[in-house]
């Protein structure tokens, strides 16, 4: 059974840092492009970042560029996104997701998806 599960949310200080995991069973996440979303209450489904699986090119929203890095994790079946700098406004739930070999921004191209993560960014 394929499965994505997220893990590493809470609540953060404006100015601070956390690492998401995106952790994968019953596929090889090396094999597929994987994709972080999140979404704030009210309001669609954003894209934030994806890592491809044929070069590892990675792609990021500007919103968070230069704040935000993906990474695949070594000989772990794991992808992380590390956020640095957090703002109030990248609270969200954010949700990792899984597609054949190439990234795309659009959500609905992703096939596999984890149950979320809330990052709260608040003093």
């Amino acid at each position: 059974q394929v499965q994505l599960v997220e893990s590493g949310g809470g609540l953060v200080q404006p100015g601070g840092s956390l690492r998401l995991s995106c952790a994968a069973s019953g596929f090889t996440l090396d094999y597929y492009a994987i994709g972080w979303f999140r979404q704030a209450p009210g309001k669609e489904l954003e894209g934030v970042s994806c890592i491809s699986a044929s070069d590892g090119s990675t792609y990021y929203a500007d919103s968070v560029k230069g704040r935000f890095t993906i990474s695949r994790g070594n000989a772990k079946n794991t992808v992380y996104l590390q956020m640095n700098s957090l703002k109030p406004e990248d609270t969200a739930v954010y949700y990792c997701a899984a597609r054949e070999a190439r990234c795309t921004g659009v959500a609905g191209s992703f096939g596999s998806w984890g149950q979320g993560t809330q990052v709260t960014v608040s003093s």
